[in-house]
């Protein structure tokens, strides 16, 4: 039996740090009063949303309200739900949390059943040997966050297992996540094996059929009945998947990405039953049957990596943005949140995201409707840049637990049909020869990008691994540089260029380029009510938070003067951000097939920044930009 305990009445509390510890064990009999009295809480969920409607917060995502709360990481906090005793008796129990954001320890009846300190993998503990009263209380406790983990930073000595863009970066404030922030279930007399069963849908281009590959670990004497939208295929003997088995010749139409043709999905049934027949596990999953090659651009250099994507046969020129979290507490995003966000991107006719390496596993409701939608995902591991050091950790200690970190990643999203690219994480670079202050892209040798390839192999040998993005001898493409064969897969520009360089562009692929533009007025007049938000510069408090997308002087050396009213500013802003993105985009795709794609930095707004670089607004509203490229992509 399994319960899934989430939307049950949860109450959250804080301490003073390790201050909850005090009448933690039988022995002690001090009352444990906690600083920030208990109050009612969501899970999944943030204590950030919690402490809001408690009214303990102000919304951090207006005025400057953002510094008013950072206290909130400082202090422990516990979440605890009372369960009765009917609903864990058994002979096992085993509490199964998908997402716990970051460190902590789980209790049950004040007693520890064990720890977690990595905030990208799911924790299992087993309560078996807890006695059980006639209420019992879990408590989940968040503690030991790590201190500062965001950008600038130095990447080769991030070790902590936690997303890092909540701790600052160019779009979002210090806005640290604690929280139970995916699915927690309680497994009463059961196991799941099937969860991490390798599932495979290709598409046999020259039958026009499908083919079924099934591989993993299950008990000994124990049989695989499989079903495919109701129709029963071969069943199988445990002792098979092990080695991998595989069904062909299946009627199924190919999975297209959108702007293709339909994104075919079929209902794949999975139960396992042991020598009598019972039935121990079962799996559903919607698959779609797809194959991806991927051949060389037109003209490329013979040592370049290849860059355009066939997908069924014909090739994709491949066009998107890079996705970033939905909001800073993603503990509360919810699955409108998403669709809401996936189907903008749809009607714009986009057909893949870049999943950014600085933040963490999507939810998997995120990569269900990706299916449905036709969005081919880039799925980066959570390692990225920090500007003034960009190499990953070497040692083999850290490069092994982070191995798990992407082991896990692979085994529970390989079987989705939207999955395109898994890649080692965000601008890993060398320490020097790239330019003042930039490196250049690290390769497979990196020994922790070296230990994703092998685990890659190991897991998903048929989907494309990439070291890091952006990939191939140079990190930007410059002007000076062009003609040179040494632009592959380039990040940049983030600002307008001059017609002279989209002219002479020779990338491969850009899997991150963007322009500046501002939040719309609603935005601003929501978030920034009464303020001051004249002069548009790094002097106004307002716009230094994110002094990166500031254009005051492009505004200037247009208009001939300053900005005099914000409305201004933001008018010319937006239609900026339209024109930069359309001139390079335009050019990039009339190139097509000597260039594979082209991904925008960046898609939504997680916070509603002033200005930034993203092209829907941070309730999902398509800014000037993003009308404007949807028109080009309707154009033939």
């Amino acid at each position: 039996m399994i319960l899934n305990l989430s939307q049950r009445d949860w109450s959250l509390a804080g301490y003073s740090p390790t201050s909850w510890a005090m009448g933690r064990t039988l022995e002690q009999a001090i009352p444990c009063i906690p600083e920030i009295a208990p109050v009612p809480a969501k899970v999944p969920g943030s204590v950030h949303q919690a402490l809001l409607h408690a009214g303990v917060i102000p919304d951090w995502n207006k005025k400057l309200n953002s510094y008013k709360c950072e206290w909130v990481d400082h202090r422990d906090w516990i979440f605890a739900v009372e369960i009765p005793r009917s609903e864990l008796e058994g002979k096992s129990r085993v509490l199964r949390c998908l997402g716990l954001d970051g460190y902590g320890e789980v209790f049950l009846n004040r007693i520890r059943v064990g720890s977690f300190r990595n905030g990208y993998v799911p924790h299992a503990f087993d309560l078996g040997a807890v006695p059980l009263e006639e209420v019992n209380r879990l408590e989940i406790i968040f503690s030991d966050l790590p201190r500062f983990n965001g950008a600038p930073n130095v990447s080769s000595r991030i070790r902590d297992l936690k997303a890092r863009f909540n701790y600052a970066w160019d779009w979002m404030p210090r806005n640290v996540q604690i929280g139970i922030w995916d699915e927690i279930r309680l497994e009463i007399d059961c196991e799941p094996v099937l969860e991490e069963l390798g599932i495979r849908a290709d598409f046999d281009l020259a039958a026009g059929t499908g083919i079924l590959t099934l591989k993993g670990d299950v008990p000994e004497g124990t049989t695989l009945e499989v079903q495919l939208d109701g129709a029963t295929l071969p069943s199988f003997l445990g002792s098979e998947l092990v080695r991998g088995i595989s069904v062909s010749g299946l009627p199924v139409a190919p999975w297209q990405c959108n702007g293709r043709g339909e994104p075919r999905l079929y209902r794949l049934g999975l139960e396992l039953r042991d020598a009598s027949g019972a039935v121990l596990d079962r799996r559903e999953e919607a698959v779609g049957f797809k194959h991806v090659a991927w051949v060389p651009c037109d003209g490329a250099p013979a040592a370049a990596d290849p860059w355009i994507c066939e997908l069924n046969g014909a090739k994709v020129f491949l066009v998107g943005v890079n996705w970033t979290p939905i909001r800073a507490h993603y503990a509360d995003v919810t699955e409108a949140d998403y669709r809401l966000r996936l189907q903008a991107y749809k009607e714009i006719g986009f057909n893949v995201l870049r999943v950014w390496g600085g933040a963490f596993l999507e939810k998997e409701i995120f990569y269900r409707l990706c299916d449905e939608m036709g969005l081919l995902v880039w799925q980066e591991f959570p390692l990225s840049s920090s500007g003034p050091d960009n190499e990953p950790p070497s040692d083999p200690e850290t490069v092994e637990s982070w191995g798990e970190v992407a082991r896990s990643y692979i085994r529970r999203r390989r079987h989705h049909a939207s999955l395109l690219i898994w890649c080692g994480g965000n601008e890993l670079q060398t320490s020097h020869g790239g330019g003042p202050g930039i490196g250049l892209p690290l390769t497979a040798a990196h020994p922790m990008l070296a230990r994703f390839a092998e685990i890659c192999a190991e897991e998903d040998p048929h989907s494309r691994f990439l070291p890091c993005s952006s990939s191939g001898p140079i990190f930007v493409a410059e002007e000076k540089d062009f003609g040179k064969g040494c632009h592959w897969d380039v990040h940049g520009p983030w600002r307008i260029e001059p017609e002279s360089y989209w002219e002479q562009d020779d990338a491969l692929f850009r899997s991150e380029t963007g322009a500046p533009g501002a939040s719309s007025m609603e935005i601003l007049k929501e978030f920034y009510p009464d303020c001051d938000l004249l002069p548009v510069d790094v002097e106004n408090i307002y716009w230094r938070r994110f002094f990166w997308w500031v254009d005051e002087e492009t505004y200037v050396a247009e208009n001939g003067g300053k900005p005099q009213t914000i409305e201004d500013y933001v008018r010319w802003s937006q239609e900026h951000q339209a024109r930069a993105l359309t001139r390079a985009l335009t050019s990039c795709r009339n190139r097509f097939p000597g260039i594979g794609g082209f991904i925008i930095w960046m898609g939504h707004d997680s916070f509603p920044c002033l200005a930034n670089t993203s092209i829907l607004d941070f309730h999902g509203r398509m800014k000037p930009a993003a009308k404007a490229i949807q028109a080009l992509l309707k154009t033939p």
